[in-house]
Order: C-alpha cells, then structure tokens, then sequence
C-alpha cells in the first residue's frame, strides 16, 4: 500500500520506530545521532549541505522528530517545539492577528486559557468560552470573524469528548480552522487530521516523551502551505526543540503504542473501581458506558487512554487529602509518563483558570495512570480514599 507520494504506508507502531529514522549514512548507526551543535560548515558561501546552516532554523536531530511527528498523525508538516505552550503560541501568531476571534473550550488546559486570556488578549485578539461537546453551542458560538476553534479531546481535566469531524464541518463552514490538543489521546488513539482537523498540537512532554524527563511541543498540520508558514515563525520567534529533548522524544516514541495499550488497560480497571467506591460520587473516563461521549470516544479512538478523573465525597478538602495519602501514585503536576500522577487541578494546573467559564470543580481528582503493575495501584487509591 502507497501514499499519495508513491511511498510505502507502514502501520503506526512501524513508523514510530522508523519514520525519519533512517540509519545514520556515515556510520550505520540505528538511532539518529544528537547533533548537540549550532552552526554548520558552508562550502562556499551558500553552499549548505543539507540545508543546515543554524540550529535554530533546523538541526538534523529535530529534523528525525518533525518527520516522525508528520507521518504518525498522517500530517504534510511536523514541527518541534522547546514546550506545548511554545508551539501553541507560534500557531496562534501565525494564524491570527488583532482583531481575530478564537473560540475555546469550557474545559481547556489552565495554561492554554492563560494564554488566551492573559496574553493574545493585550493584543487584540478576542475569544469567547463554548461547550465543544455539543456542537450547537459550537455554531452558536462562531462570529464573523472567528479564525480559530480550538478543541481538546479528551479534555483537561473533565475528560469530555468533542466530535472532531462534526467541528470539522462547523469550522470549516466558517471559515475557521479546526486546532485539536491531541495530548491525551496520542496519536497512537486518535488521528485528528484524518477526521478533518486542520492543525494538531502536541505537548510531547506527556506521552510522546512517555517518561517526565523532557519538555516539548508540536504542531502537525494537514496543509503544506499553512506548514511553510508555521516554520517561518518557528525559526523567526525561535523556541524550537533543542537535539537532546528532541531526541529524547523520538526515544519516547519508539514505545508509544505499547504504553499506550497498557495506560488505557490500568486506567480503565482504575476507572471501575472507583465507580465502585462509597468516597467517590462521580468518575470521568471516556471508556465507561455511562460516559456522555463514550459513543463518540469509541467510535473516533482506538482506546480511551490514561487519564482518570473523579470527585469525592466530602468536597475540597477531602479531594485535597486523597492525593497527599496517595503513596505509589505521585503528587505532581504534569501527564503520560510511565508512572503514575495524582494532582488536585483547582490547586495545580488549572489554578489560572479560578473565577472564570473554565473554573473546574474543588472537589476534583485528576489521575495520570502510569504502567505500573494496576493492582498495586488499586490498592494505593483504596488506602487513599479510606
């Protein structure tokens, strides 16, 4: 089976390990060499080899990663980023200007509303809150002049699910391009841009990178001229993936279907059990029949991922207990590594968002379930709750 460029199209978990990744020419070498360096011999004024002539503009070792982000979300162009926030940033400068509306989730990651809100905002750019899981608040929410519809799904920290190729079609009808923080899925569980969207971002400091030891970002697009847009800016505003995190990224990658397989088996046992338990009064994971966009999360991802969401009995202070009892789950910002996370989001991440559409409840738990043996990790959630 051929690409449209007459390549052949291997399936995901061959070109997470392959994509970009060709041995090294020189030395035969399996894994691309980390070109820690920042300026490049021209042979003769202009004369490039390869194209390289400054690591911010391009390094071979970012260049492995934003091949291999391309063809995992099946996109035209893959950019690399120092952080999600970064990328994030890049593409909204890029494709905005003031004057410009965003329309953004009621539920978004605190730091992604903290630059809509505190940032794009002194600039001119307008935005405005709507509930990305029903589509009419969606077309209700859509101006004149909305460029952008921004979506996490699943989402950060309520877990909600958005049907990607139905605000495909609303965005698309406006005018607007569909932007999808594909974070929590992976591309591994979801592929975006083949339902419709016109941009992903990434921060791979989560799955791509699988183990809490790099920070980074991407952006993968479906159009080759919005690509060439977004890495003029990329280069012009400069926060680009250094080679060693992109590196480490790509070593992360190699992994990515298997722990993904195995996050969303320990967190879907997780999930029941805690819709068991007399401390908990609601669970938020896609994967339980009851879920509000289960049928959607099933019928657009592969499986329903690691992220677990709960709310316990007794408010505030009772949710903030739990995860200081919690002993093999760590207490700790950030997702997706391979070992379990427990945070308290109106204290943590989402703490920016107090006192705004994006609020999210005081007495939510979010979990980032590791692969970690799950009955070790029930156990330490059962001690936790009480």
């Amino acid at each position: 089976m051929s690409d449209q460029h007459g390549q052949q199209q291997y399936a995901f978990e061959t070109l997470a390990i392959h994509a970009g990744q060709e041995a090294d020419p020189q030395t035969g070498a399996v894994v691309p060499p980390i070109y820690q360096v920042s300026t490049y011999k021209q042979d003769g004024v202009g004369g490039l080899r390869g194209g390289y002539e400054y690591s911010r503009s391009a390094n071979p070792t970012r260049t492995a990663l934003e091949e291999n982000l391309a063809a995992l979300e099946g996109g035209r162009r893959g950019l690399a980023f120092a952080s999600g926030l970064a990328a994030e940033d890049c593409l909204l400068r890029t494709v905005l200007k003031p004057g410009d509306h965003i329309l953004i989730p009621n539920d978004a990651y605190g730091g992604t509303f903290r630059l809509f809100s505190k940032v794009l905002q002194r600039w001119g750019v307008e935005w405005s809150v709507a509930d990305m899981h029903n589509p009419e608040s969606v077309r209700a929410g859509v101006r004149a002049t909305t460029r952008v519809v921004w979506v996490e799904t699943p989402s950060n920290p309520l877990l909600g699910i958005a049907d990607i190729a139905v605000l495909a079609q609303i965005a698309r009808d406006a005018g607007a391009l569909l932007v999808v923080d594909n974070t929590f899925a992976s591309p591994y569980l979801q592929q975006p841009l083949a339902l419709g969207a016109d941009v992903v971002v990434h921060s791979t400091t989560k799955y791509m990178g699988g183990h809490s030891d790099v920070v980074g970002g991407a952006l993968v697009t479906a159009d080759a001229g919005l690509g060439e847009e977004l890495a003029y800016h990329q280069n012009a505003m400069g926060g680009v993936a250094g080679p060693f995190d992109s590196w480490l990224v790509l070593r992360g990658i190699k992994t990515l279907g298997v722990r993904m397989d195995r996050h969303s088996e320990n967190a879907t046992r997780v999930a029941e059990m805690l819709t068991r338990h007399p401390s908990v009064v609601q669970v938020l994971y896609p994967g339980l029949p009851e879920h509000a966009g289960h049928e959607v999360a099933a019928k657009q991802m592969k499986a329903f991922g690691g992220m677990v969401s709960f709310r316990v009995a007794g408010g505030e202070q009772a949710a903030v207990e739990v995860c200081n009892r919690a002993q093999l789950f760590t207490l700790g910002e950030s997702l997706g590594g391979v070992e379990s996370l427990i945070e308290h989001p109106g204290r943590m991440t989402h703490a920016s968002a107090a006192g705004s559409a994006l609020e999210v409840p005081a007495d939510l738990v979010r979990l980032s379930v590791g692969i970690e043996s799950v009955d070790d990790l029930l156990a330490d959630l059962g001690q936790a709750l009480g």
